[in-house]
């Protein structure tokens, strides 16, 4: 049974932050990402930093100033060079991960490089993970150095899926291929970014992982798909997952 909403974002106003690929036309306010969680039965959720603010996180701490950290955490954004200080500070306001959105060609990090090796090992030392926003042609082939990095790797909305065939799934083809799966995680969200039932994703999925990898998101307020989506989306599935232990290990919240 899903017990929390663990991808969402908040923002009271819209403020872009860089070179951005879309600007909202309204806010996503907390409490209304609130009276959802409510009407929905859900005990807390995750907060996950939107791509047009870029990297300032301002919105999303004063979003978690006010929200009880054994329900609620947060997933920011930062350069690959974020300081010590900065990472303590987002720690301290409820920060547990750090988002990659690679999606649109966006370059991808250079996994052995000095610079991602310095990164993933101040994460370690902070339990905190990272999460992947990434189309599953391109996460296929990225695979088995994320599997490497000896830090939780989330894949956000089931990995972008491409085919309707979860047989022919190239990112869970190659994950199919690793030897060692068990860094890996998976939100069941936003099936509108990819295949529009993504349910045998989800069960292949759950074979190579087991059944505590998975986390249900609603991806409200669903930028670019406002009007056509809606906030229960996959959270049907909870009939079948659960998501208390991966809510534990990724945002040490409880029910």
């Amino acid at each position: 049974m899903f017990k929390f909403d663990c991808h969402a974002h908040v923002y009271e106003r819209l403020t872009p932050s860089g070179t951005v690929r879309y600007v909202p036309d309204r806010p996503a306010p907390l409490s209304q990402w609130r009276s959802n969680i409510a009407a929905h039965g859900l005990a807390g959720g995750v907060i996950v930093q939107v791509s047009f603010l870029g990297t300032d996180n301002s919105q999303l701490l004063t979003a978690l100033a006010g929200l009880d950290r054994r329900h609620f955490a947060g997933v920011a954004v930062t350069d690959l060079t974020v300081t010590d200080e900065e990472l303590d500070g987002l720690v301290a306001g409820g920060v547990r991960g750090l988002r990659w959105n690679l999606v649109d060609n966006a370059r991808l990090p250079d996994l052995g490089s000095d610079e991602v090796g310095r990164l993933v090992a101040r994460l370690r030392e902070r339990a905190m993970h990272i999460e992947i926003q990434l189309e599953s042609p391109r996460l296929a082939g990225w695979l088995d150095p994320l599997s490497r990095l000896e830090l939780p790797v989330v894949i956000d909305h089931i990995g972008l899926p491409v085919s309707p065939d979860a047989d022919r799934e190239p990112w869970i083809a190659a994950l199919s291929e690793l030897g060692d799966r068990s860094s890996f995680y998976v939100k069941l969200s936003a099936a509108y970014r990819g295949v529009a039932d993504p349910s045998a994703h989800a069960a292949r999925l759950r074979d190579l992982l087991g059944d505590e990898r998975f986390v249900w998101g609603s991806d409200w307020p669903h930028t670019r798909h406002e009007n056509t989506a809606a906030y229960d989306g996959l959270l049907a599935m909870s009939e079948i997952y659960d998501d208390a232990e991966a809510a534990r290990t990724l945002y040490a919240i409880r029910a």
